[in-house]
């Protein structure tokens, strides 16, 4: 029989949401317990490509307490956030343990059991932080096991170098696909074909070196129907006219898919100018696989060596959730941003939902939700700390420093 270990507040994941809920449940003297089913934090960071950069600028990459390092400019490198990440979790006074895989939910009279692969946790309050970008999602498109040829997730692209002199087709051109699309524009890949279901809305990551996701706070700031027809405008006027070259828009507006359904822009550096110099080019949707070929929807067919899938991902919690009613029809929370929920209480997510300014911004929000919820909830924690700050550490060098001041690891 598993032991049982008791805990205030047990958040699952030891990603940016889940470390930024933690720090925010500690300040309030909660007894905190993070679980994390990899060996060690940041790991989905480590298997991104290597020329990775975050399309959200560096003033809304940061996490409560710590601010993000200005080393890499505008924009903040895979590693540069592996490193952050790091040093975050090392300077939090909450413990965090590893290797640990959730298998189950109870509700109990104090509030949720959650059974795991080792010892099981009885919690008043559990915060869900495993993200939406957990299970790659391919789809199942008739004959793909029949097809010779290489198949990969956007999230196992690797080093891009090494589709160099190969025929790539990308499935999808959200921001999974531009970002791959981006990174193949600056190689040598003999041909690229894009092809799409749904047009995204595209905007040029700078504006006369300008980076434009430095205005997110206005963005969030004014109606939809103010922000979509400005984003509109600014993809014409900066990046022409997409769909001459295959390229549709959705009919929604970007912002409103953004808010409504947590579909991020396609961020231009450089893949639209490829679209328009026809070094890319568009084709339909993809209908199916064959030995040796592709088939898009219009009866027409290519040769690709490689095909990389930007079709998204799920959230791979309906097994462990589902049978709460906490969940859509697509798996992912009804309450995404740290939201309470009158029919489950204790039970909170975050990490599932974005804005304008991005993930890290949405997960300080979404902790300071969750803490405040959950403090009002048990009236024997202690006000909020004053916000003291955690060392800067957005190094290896400083993360070295953390655990020295802290006695070691």
């Amino acid at each position: 029989m598993s032991a049982i270990e008791t805990t205030q507040a047990l958040v699952i994941g030891a990603g940016l949401s889940g470390l930024a809920a933690a720090r925010e449940l500690t300040r309030r003297g909660l007894q905190v317990t993070v679980v994390e089913a990899r060996d060690r934090v940041a790991e989905p960071w480590r298997g991104r490509h290597p020329a990775l950069r975050l399309n959200i600028h560096r003033h809304f990459a940061s996490l409560p307490g710590m601010a993000m390092t200005d080393r890499d400019g505008h924009f903040v490198k895979r590693d540069t956030v592996v490193d952050y990440l790091e040093s975050y979790a090392a300077a939090l006074d909450t413990p965090i343990r590893y290797g640990v895989e959730v298998t189950g939910f109870e509700k109990t009279d104090g509030g949720w059991r959650v059974t795991t692969n080792g010892t099981n946790y009885d919690c008043s309050h559990v915060i869900v932080a495993t993200g939406r970008d957990r299970v790659p999602h391919i789809p199942d498109w008739p004959g793909l096991d029949d097809y010779q040829g290489e198949v990969l997730h956007a999230a196992d692209l690797g080093d891009v170098s090494r589709f160099d002199d190969k025929r790539v087709l990308v499935v999808g051109a959200g921001n999974s696909g531009a970002d791959v699309l981006n990174h193949l524009s600056r190689h040598r890949p003999a041909r690229v074909w894009i092809a799409v279901r749904h047009g995204p809305a595209v905007v040029p990551a700078r504006i006369f070196g300008f980076p434009l996701h430095r205005l997110a706070r206005v963005f969030t700031a004014l109606p939809l129907a103010v922000v979509d027809p400005a984003f509109r405008l600014t993809q014409r006027l900066f990046l022409g006219n997409l769909a001459k070259f295959g390229l549709s828009s959705h009919p929604d507006g970007g912002g409103t898919r953004l808010l409504r359904d947590g579909i991020a822009f396609a961020i231009d550096d450089g893949f639209a100018a490829a679209i328009r110099s026809y070094r890319f080019r568009m084709v339909g949707d993809v209908a199916g696989f064959a030995r040796d070929r592709v088939y898009v929807k219009d009866g027409k067919y290519f040769a690709p060596d490689v095909v990389i899938c930007a079709t998204g991902y799920r959230t791979g919690l309906g097994p462990l959730l589902g049978r709460f009613g906490v969940l859509d029809g697509q798996g992912e929370p009804r309450h995404p941003r740290g939201e309470a929920d009158p029919e489950n209480p204790g039970l909170w997510f975050t990490g599932f939902r974005s804005g304008f300014t991005g993930y890290f911004d949405a997960a300080a929000i979404a902790a300071r939700r969750i803490a405040d919820g959950v403090a009002t909830d048990l009236p024997h924690t202690v006000p909020a700390e004053s916000d003291r700050k955690l060392p800067n550490a957005g190094t290896r060098a400083n993360r070295s420093m953390v655990t020295a001041a802290r006695g070691g690891e």
